[in-house]
């Protein structure tokens, strides 16, 4: 391909996304690997730098390390970036380089990632490429294509002791055995990418992720390109997502561990076909959303008691704490209901935060409200929200008690890894939805 492109950053938060830009387009196509790469030393592996030459033949093409890895800023090992947090960074790379639509090719660890992605920000994505990914690691009864626990633990062990040698890299790559360079080129990037004991810690985190809900609502078209031997993911993973995401194509790739880079002529001939191929334009009308639904508790008696004029001095200085720490932590004023807020964020953790700094903020003025989370599928229309997932996160919070934030236990598992605590807040029965609902306190 000539010169190695040049490693440029993208600003999230305090930290810098490493990331570079190079090829022919369109279209635009973001490639996102896994834990393992780094943005500069994958030009030195030829296996890598052979699937990122082809790549560049058929797009304009995009690639970045996430924070915690590679030429981008580490992290400690106790504190892991969530999901949100590595969605975040595909969108700051999009802006730093003026895409606000792409194709995204997503494998291994950064497949859940990305289908969080498509499903949270339906209008930023053309099409999405799965190779060798899931949305759910371990097995569970409605889920028997998962790994067992034991077997997971034990192998997330061997990974981290093992991480960044050759043995590894061997484990890995075994087509590459007799090339010893090779092998130590990935060893090496590897050991650019992340510390031992930071790589365990978030492929732990990875593999207690599971964002089979999401599926539905991906609505680009998908090609999922799965091998029929992968050791860390079974075939029936790649199945799973065929049958659960929307029109998705399936490529089962036969023979071998089919890893791009292992065949990057066949890959990219697959991607560039599917990439290029004439397919309708679908206009997203669903997304994934945490919905926060504020009240405030005791309104009616309340503005009964010290009148209008003081009534409305206290909805606007309620109005105006909402609307700053909406502002604060990237939520999306949707609609007011005259004491309380509804509000959209793209991921739980931030709506959660949101709900308890707001609290804070207003009962320190002496104003108490109560809130309720969850995360599920919501309708877009023009700019408001609508759907059952808006309902929900209505009725949880009518049962918060005053200055509290209830949520579902759907936001709890998506929040999983993070610094957030709850207790149970028991079973209950949300007027008007199907069901006995699991709710629980957000610790503040």
């Amino acid at each position: 391909m000539g010169e190695v492109p040049e490693t440029r950053y993208a600003a999230v938060g305090d930290a810098d996304v490493a990331y570079q830009i190079f090829g022919h387009g369109p279209p635009e196509l973001v490639q996102f690997w896994g834990l393992g790469g780094h943005v500069e030393l994958n030009w030195d592996t030829p296996v890598d730098a052979a699937l990122l030459g082809r790549l560049s033949s058929i797009a304009r093409v995009v690639v970045f390390d996430r924070r915690g890895t590679g030429a981008s800023d580490g992290v400690l090992r106790s504190a892991i970036p969530t999901w949100e947090d590595w969605t975040e960074d595909l969108v700051a790379v999009m802006d730093a380089v003026g895409w606000t639509r792409a194709a995204i090719s997503a494998e291994a660890d950064a497949g859940p990632i990305a289908m969080l992605f498509a499903a949270t920000h339906p209008e930023r994505v053309t099409s999405l490429v799965l190779s060798n990914t899931t949305a759910r690691y371990l097995a569970a009864p409605d889920y028997p294509v998962g790994l067992q626990p034991e077997i997971v633990d034990k192998g997330v062990r061997a990974m981290g002791k093992l991480w960044g040698t050759v043995e590894l890299a061997h484990r890995f790559w075994p087509d590459h055995a007799p090339d010893e360079t090779t092998l130590r080129n990935l060893a090496r990037c590897q050991r650019a990418s992340a510390t031992p004991r930071s790589a365990e810690a978030q492929l732990r985190y990875f593999v207690n992720v599971d964002v089979r809900d999401a599926l539905p609502l991906i609505q680009a078209p998908t090609l999922v390109v799965h091998s029929d031997s992968s050791p860390n993911f079974p075939l029936g993973q790649g199945e799973y997502l065929a049958a659960h995401i929307s029109h998705a194509e399936l490529v089962v790739w036969e023979g071998g561990p089919g890893t791009a880079s292992e065949a990057p002529d066949r890959f990219v001939n697959l991607v560039g076909e599917f990439l290029t191929g004439q397919r309708p334009a679908v206009e997203p009308d669903r997304i994934l959303a945490s919905i926060l639904f504020t009240d405030i508790v005791g309104s009616t008696d309340h503005a009964a008691t010290i009148g209008d004029t003081r009534w409305r001095q206290v909805l606007d200085v309620h109005d105006r704490v909402v609307r700053q720490q909406l502002d604060r932590f990237g939520g999306r004023e949707i609609n007011t209901t005259g004491d309380g807020f509804i509000a959209a964020f793209d991921g739980p953790a931030r709506a959660i935060h949101c709900g308890q700094a707001l609290i804070h903020d207003l009962q320190r003025k002496g104003i108490e409200v109560r809130a309720g989370c969850h995360t599920g599928e919501c309708e877009r229309r023009g700019d408001d929200l609508a759907g059952l997932a808006v309902h929900i996160a209505a009725r949880i919070a009518a049962l918060a008690a005053p200055s509290q934030l209830l949520v579902s236990s759907t936001v709890r598992d998506l929040v999983l890894g993070s610094d957030i605590e709850f207790h149970d807040a028991g079973q209950h029965e949300l007027k008007g939805v199907p069901g006995t609902w699991t709710l629980l306190v957000a610790e503040p």
